[in-house]
């Protein structure tokens, strides 16, 4: 992961390289809206001009016709400023929301290349918490800050330019306080990032809390937690809040001192001011004017400083939405990829030397591992829990790659096959499958999104699922719910054999797919998957040895090796681990799940 944000500047002119491509298609917008802002600030500096010559017209001159013409031309400017002022904020906004929804959408398209292992180290609340809260924080900064930065420095620059011009002394007294206020600004602003970024932490951490609660919740209602998950909930919102107040108080310090610093100097210039007009060097419409600029230049620099705090607060949104962004798969495209070789010309699947381990520091979880299975082969992966029967498993779509040696599937290094065309080959359906919240119809078509009506329900009628399908108020069209929590187990499990179908793999891993069913779901679930495993090449993962009898090959695989292989009866005349497992279960009383 790269990490130039180790230094505030650093990762300032880092964050500046980022946004800055992001922004090159929108320069034309940029343009016309900088020209506005330009213009617009330009319109307001001129206002303390015109009302010098309002104020004398009215106190030395007593000119009404005068003091009417310039009234005219001050509603005529405001007028020009207030269309400008629309361009600016229009073209700036507009741009920052195709700005920051390109990168949300950026963002969201990396995460889904990331490996399993970085989503078993972050919650999901977590990244949904960077794609909302911290983008709507860099919108924030695109949208408004920047604009007003820009405005506050060209009223700075605009207001002295013309003290300096029209009377050099008051300007000298209006710039003394700038040193001060930034001095403080960096002070302050480096302690408010560093809180910002704890509140935004902590409000992941809340966040990943309260989605966990909510996608659990029968098992949290079932063991009446409720009180539990609303106290830890609310322990991590406490948390934030403290940090946040802590946040507040800074700020509120720091606001303080400079609105005290900044507006004492325009009671300086109001003083000093109002001596030269009783010494007769300026006119009352001249010291109003050197007034307004006075304030526009404590205005400004108040602005400024709370812009830089601002700024500093965004930090934290930014560096970790960069972060994410600049996270490298674990699992890669080959560099040099080649093609999948004709099924007819080569072999199935093959593993050879093959070790595993989640870590530098983990243990092994597979160990010098050799597996030969033929091209329409059904294998079946028993033994005991943590064996490593799934880990080799998810080797074959590349979840994972391998510590040591290589696996092959007709011959082809997986390493260097296209993951699209590797895993458009591997079909999965895992014990608990999790349906997406969408119809039905869609849930079976994301197998195979080009797919037409007639193939979604033909896959529908082969999973054995078109006739519970029929009876549901709405068909094909029935909402599932969130995870699918509208439909049973069972049928829950013949969608996810159907999208199977659809998706017409050449490998099939089912891990544990009846294990949670009950005795009639069971005998239908099995009756699909006799059916989409015809021709297939099958890695099957199961406790139950009933539903293994059906293999080829039977692997009993303890302690990440191979242990024993053989046919279902052959093992169990051998009198091993799996003669002995399967005994064990033989004489377990057999619960009907629907009891």
């Amino acid at each position: 992961m790269i990490t130039p944000q180790e230094g505030k500047s650093s990762f300032s002119l880092f964050a500046v390289r980022q946004l800055l491509p992001r922004l090159r298609p929108h320069r034309r917008a940029l343009s016309v809206a900088g020209v506005a802002l330009v213009i617009s600030a330009a319109l307001g500096l001129a206002f303390p001009l015109i009302v010098r010559h309002l104020m004398d017209a009215a106190f030395e001159d007593r000119d009404a016709s005068a003091l009417n013409s310039i009234a005219i031309l001050l509603l005529v400017v405001f007028a020009a400023q207030a269309v400008f002022n629309f361009l600016q904020v229009f073209l700036l906004s507009a741009t920052a929301e195709r700005v920051i929804a390109g990168l949300r959408t950026e963002l969201f398209a990396h995460l889904l290349t990331l490996s399993p292992g970085f989503y078993a180290e972050r919650s999901s609340g977590e990244l949904t918490s960077r794609l909302a809260s911290d983008c709507s924080t860099l919108q924030v900064v695109l949208s408004h800050q920047l604009a007003e930065f820009l405005r506050q420095i060209l009223y700075l620059v605009g207001a002295l330019t013309l003290l300096a011009i029209l009377h050099t002394d008051l300007m000298v007294t209006t710039i003394t306080v700038a040193p001060i206020v930034v001095l403080s600004a960096y002070a302050f602003g480096s302690i408010l990032r560093a809180k910002s970024t704890r509140v935004q932490d902590e409000l992941a951490e809340s966040n990943a809390t309260a989605e966990e609660a909510f996608t659990q919740i029968p098992i949290v209602q079932s063991f009446t937690r409720e009180g539990w998950e609303e106290k830890r909930y609310g322990n991590r919102i406490a948390r934030a809040l403290k940090t946040a107040v802590q946040r507040a108080l800074v700020r509120g310090l720091f606001f303080g001192m400079i609105t005290f610093v900044a507006f004492g100097g325009i009671v300086v210039v109001l003083w000093k001011g109002g001596l030269l007009v009783l010494e007769g060097q300026i006119t009352a419409g001249e010291l109003v004017s050197f007034l307004l600029y006075a304030v526009s230049v404590a205005a400004a620099i108040t602005a400024l400083a709370s812009l830089y705090s601002g700024y500093q607060e965004a930090m934290g949104a930014a560096k970790r939405v960069f972060d994410l962004l600049h996270l490298e798969p674990t699992i890669k495209e080959p560099r040099h990829s080649e093609a999948l070789p004709p099924a007819s010309d080569a072999g199935g699947l093959v593993f050879r030397d093959v070790w595993f381990r989640y870590g530098l520091d983990e243990p092994w979880v597979l160990r010098r591992l050799d597996l030969d299975i033929r091209p329409g082969e059904i294998v079946a992966l028993v033994g005991p829990s943590g064996a490593g029967k799934s880990t080799l498993a998810a080797l074959v779509p590349r979840f994972w790659d391998p510590t040591q040696g290589v696996i092959t599937l007709r011959g082809a290094d997986l390493r260097r096959i296209p993951l699209i065309e590797l895993r458009t080959a591997v079909g999965i359906v895992p014990q608990e499958p999790l349906l997406f919240a969408d119809t039905i119809y869609e849930n079976i078509a994301y197998g195979r999104p080009e797919a037409s009506s007639e193939e979604v329900m033909q896959a529908a009628r082969f999973a054995h699922a078109h006739e519970f399908i029929q009876g549901l108020a709405g068909g094909y069209e029935a909402m599932v719910g969130e995870r699918g929590i509208r439909l049973s187990g069972g049928q829950r499990q013949r969608i996810a054999i159907a999208r199977i179908f659809l998706k017409e793999p050449e490998i099939l891993i089912l891990d544990e797919a009846t294990s949670s069913l009950d005795t009639e779901s069971e005998a239908l679930v099995e009756e699909a998957l006799e059916t989409v495993m015809e021709g297939r090449t099958t890695l099957i993962i199961a406790h139950r040895l009933k539903t293994v009898q059906r293999a080829d090959r039977v692997l009993v695989i303890d302690d990440g090796r191979i242990l024993e292989q053989g046919t279902h009866s052959e093992l169990v005349a051998e009198g091993g681990m799996y003669a002995r497992l399967y005994r064990g279960q033989l004489l377990e009383p057999q619960a009907d799940p629907a009891d």
